[in-house]
Formats: C-alpha cells, structure tokens, sequence
C-alpha cells in the first residue's frame, strides 16, 4: 500500500481530462490496452468471456460493474437496467452469480430513497436467480447510509446481500459488530480511499493492526467473511488464526482483485483455501484504475511499461 500522499496523487490525477482520453483511447485497445490486466472490458459480454476460465483453475468470481457518483435520477436508474440485463446475460453465461455494486451508481447522491428503489430493482431478479450482491463501501461520507441502507434491505427479507468494511477506519469495530449481530457478510479490506486522519488511521501499521483485529472477529462471529488483501502478511495472519482456533478453509474466503497477484491466487487454491476474485468491468474503468495503481507500486511500473511499448 503506498501513503496517503499517493493516494491522493492518483486521485488528482484521475480527474484530469487529457489523460481520461488518452486513458479511453489506449486503455482498452483490444489485445493491446494497457488496462486490460486488471479490467475484464467494458461489456458484460468481454467480462463473461475473460472469466470462464476462472472455475476451472479452482477460483471464485464476482463481477463488479464500474461506475459511481451519478449526478440525476435518470443516470441512477439507467444504471439499475443495466443491472437487470448484466444479471440476465450472467445467467444465460452460466457463470458464478455473484455481483458487487456501488450506492452513489444507484442515486444516493440523489437521494436515500432513490438508491434504495433501485437496489430493490437489482434484488428482486436478482433473489429470484440465486444471486449474491455486494454492496461495496466508499469513502466515509457514505458508510453510515450505506450501512443503513443494507440494514433497511436486510430487514425487509433481502438476504443474499452484504458490503464491505475497511480497516483504516477508526470506526470499523464497531461496525463490524454491528454487522455480525445482523448476520450479514462482510468484505473486509484495508481502503483505497484518502481519508483525513481524525477519520481514518494514517500508518501501515496501524492499518494492518486493526485489519488482523477485524480478521479476528470475523472469523469467530462473522458470516462466511471474505478477507480481501495481497498482502501476505494479512494471509498469513488469517491462516495462523484460523489453524489456532480449529476454523475449516470453508468458513471464510479470501479475495483479490482481477489481474493482481495470480500466483498467490494459485497458491491459495492449492493450499485448500478459497479464492474469489473481483472481475471489474464497463466503461467507467478509469477511476477504479487509478485506485488501483494508487495502492501498489508495482502496478505502475506494468502500465508504465505498456505505455512505453505502444505502437499504435
């Protein structure tokens, strides 16, 4: 994980216009784009068609839909069609039902209500197909809603529903708490987001410490949690903790994202455990890019290298 600092060095630089069009036009340049590693495409149709191997090499999948911060109603339930048909092309594919979204893609910009329909929009098919949704979490501004809003959904019988809770922030045992008592599955990560530090912890190690915490109490009281990291330290710990308190490889997965650390993803799979990994798509990538290279400097020096080696 790089600073603070770098993470809002990327932010910065993921909204500035000349490189989202250089960005859209080598990015995803069939064959060659350099963001192809870690984007599945941008059609429901190129995601399926990258992940069809995924089971056969013992893994897991989610398909996660970019696109967040919608501005009106209309682009809010636009986005809820395009769940509808993403959801029936991934059962007509015969993939994994397994989706993860984002509340701002939704409307909750807009307003609660607005979001809230269209999730009841997404989960009526979607409940009605076998699917499991994930809510993922954004940056603090929307942790109470998004919290709330899951609560309000759970509550009303969706129950093949959870999100995400991340480790940098100072108020994630509590809510991890919370969630247990509800029952819900939870997707614990460390953050991608810059946070203030009244808000969030600042350090490495003071991250690491409450995600190895948060681990913990998963695994005891959670519901089949997803301890989502590259980090081997973090694996190591959630190994070493399950083998000391009897847990079964099936009580929990482990998840990574698409395009990043395959052989530990190979590894794992070897070992026993579980391996889901997040195929994002669409073509809203950009900004989930830049995260991304954000978070790992290796990750640079890849894209890098592709740009360097363009010819086109």
């Amino acid at each position: 994980m790089l600073d603070a600092t770098s993470k809002a060095l990327f932010h910065g630089l993921a909204q500035i216009p000349t490189l989202q069009r250089l960005a859209s036009k080598y990015g995803m340049a069939p064959g060659s784009g350099f963001a192809r590693r870690f984007i599945a495409g941008e059609s429901i149709e190129e995601a399926v068609e990258c992940v069809k191997d995924l089971p056969g090499k013992g893994l897991l999948l989610t398909l996660d839909y970019l696109g967040e911060s919608v501005s009106s109603s209309a682009a809010a339930s636009a986005a809820a069609a395009d769940y509808a048909q993403i959801i029936d092309a991934i059962v007509k594919s015969g993939v994994e039902r397994n989706i993860s979204l984002k509340l701002t893609q939704l409307g909750l910009d807009v307003d609660r209500a607005t979001a809230v329909d269209n999730m009841r929009r997404i989960l009526e098919p979607a409940d009605a197909n076998g699917f499991f949704v994930r809510i993922d979490m954004e940056n603090s501004p929307y942790t109470d809603a998004t919290l709330d809003i899951l609560d309000t959904l759970w509550r009303q019988g969706h129950r093949n529903v959870g999100t995400v809770i991340q480790s940098y922030l100072k108020r994630s045992a509590d809510d991890i708490r919370r969630l247990n008592a509800l029952g819900a599955r939870v997707r614990l990560v460390k953050g991608a987001y810059k946070e203030p530090k009244n808000v969030a912890y600042q350090l490495k190690s003071e991250v690491d410490a409450a995600f190895v915490e948060l681990m913990r109490s998963l695994l005891d009281e959670g519901a089949y949690p997803a301890i989502a990291t590259h980090d081997t330290n973090m694996i190591d710990a959630t190994k070493a903790y399950a083998k000391s308190k009897g847990y079964a490889n099936d009580r929990f997965e482990f998840q990574m994202l698409y395009g990043i650390r395959r052989d530990l993803q190979t590894a794992l799979v070897k070992e026993g455990y579980r391996v889901r990994v997040y195929v994002p798509f669409g073509k809203q990538w950009y900004p989930y890019f830049m995260r991304r290279l954000g978070e790992r400097p290796a990750n640079v020096a890849f894209v890098l290298r592709g740009i360097v080696s363009d010819k086109g």
